[in-house]
């Protein structure tokens, strides 16, 4: 699956890169029409520890999900976006086939 990686003001490293991408990679075993994601890491000015945001978009036929979370690592927010992720194109799927 092609992931788009940004990260907004800050240059993310090549490990968390490669997290996100193999994390990414697990949602075709739930749903093999996923068209492409978009992944944004944001690091929010704020006191509180829980200061890293992560939004990821993935593209599917005729629509697109979104989920934001809000984590003290970035592992730990894509890690829960992308099970949030997972339960939405699961969801999806069982919709699609009761229409069938």
């Amino acid at each position: 699956m092609k992931v788009n990686a940004q990260s907004v003001n800050f240059v993310a490293d090549g490990k968390l890169l490669d997290f996100i991408q193999k994390r990414m990679d697990k949602m075709e075993l739930f749903y093999d029409k996923v068209i492409d994601s978009d992944v944004y890491l944001k690091v929010e000015n704020t006191s509180a520890k829980e200061n890293k945001i992560v939004e990821i978009m993935v593209s599917v036929p005729g629509d697109k999900m979104m989920v934001k979370k809000q984590c003290k690592s970035f592992e730990e927010a894509v890690d829960s976006a992308c099970s949030s992720l997972e339960r939405q194109l699961v969801r999806r799927k069982e919709k699609l086939r009761a229409k069938v």
